[in-house]
């Protein structure tokens, strides 16, 4: 049976990542976060000590920068120039620095044609905010993760409450709102559903039942290309 690309789309904290990593791993497909890429250019620049939004100083560090995802969808790894930093990116100083530079054309330019090499083959589910719009434009199967804003906030706070940052619930929804603005009203690839993505409104949904309609669609595809 031939091995589907697969886009996922969506808003922060809708659900992407969870959901891309358990249906790959479901599926025994390759789990390609791309939002963890641009984190970890937002990383880079943070110890470099770059202004996110210096298009020529951010743009000549880029053939430094080699970003690894290494390890199975369930506990894949991210690695920046040989270093694991998976968790040092889930902070929000790494999460604003990474949506800065992620307006900028040459980031975009050279993450997109990263991530459209490593889905060359398919049997891939990549994650994002452009993967059904530019990254793969002829994905098999194109999903957008939607959630109410304050389910968002609170899945996000919780995720912070791990980590052991202290945020309120207002301020991360306050954030998650810049977030969703710059995202959505960037000059390059902003966020946005793709024509022929299929709405999953995740608010009142478990982890489960989002996989198990997901692999229901998959499974139509598949079927309907076999056929």
């Amino acid at each position: 049976m031939k091995k589907l690309k697969i886009a996922i789309d969506g808003p922060c904290a809708s659900g992407k990542s969870t959901i891309a990593r358990m249906l790959a791993a479901r599926l025994g497909y390759t789990y390609i976060n791309t939002g963890a890429m641009y984190r970890a250019v937002g990383l880079f620049i943070i110890r470099k000590d770059i202004d996110p939004f210096d298009e020529n100083s951010v743009k000549s560090q880029l053939a430094g920068i080699e970003i690894d995802l290494i390890g199975p969808a369930s506990n894949q790894r991210v690695v920046l120039n040989g270093e694991d930093i998976t968790s040092e990116i889930a902070k929000p100083n790494v999460a604003s620095a990474a949506s800065s530079a992620s307006t900028l054309l040459s980031v975009r330019k050279d993450l997109v044609a990263r991530q459209q090499r490593m889905a060359r083959e398919g049997g891939v589910v990549l994650e994002g905010r452009d993967i059904g719009t530019v990254v793969l434009k002829d994905a098999e199967c194109k999903f957008f993760l939607t959630a109410s804003i304050s389910e968002r906030a609170a899945r996000r706070l919780k995720d912070y409450e791990a980590m052991g940052i202290k945020m309120s619930l207002a301020e991360t929804e306050q954030e998650l709102k810049l977030r969703d603005e710059r995202d959505m009203n960037r000059k390059h690839s902003p966020l946005k559903r793709a024509e022929d993505a299929i709405d999953i409104d995740t608010t009142d949904l478990s982890i489960e039942q989002v996989i198990d309609r997901l692999m229901d669609l998959i499974s139509a595809k598949q079927e309907a290309n076999r056929g």
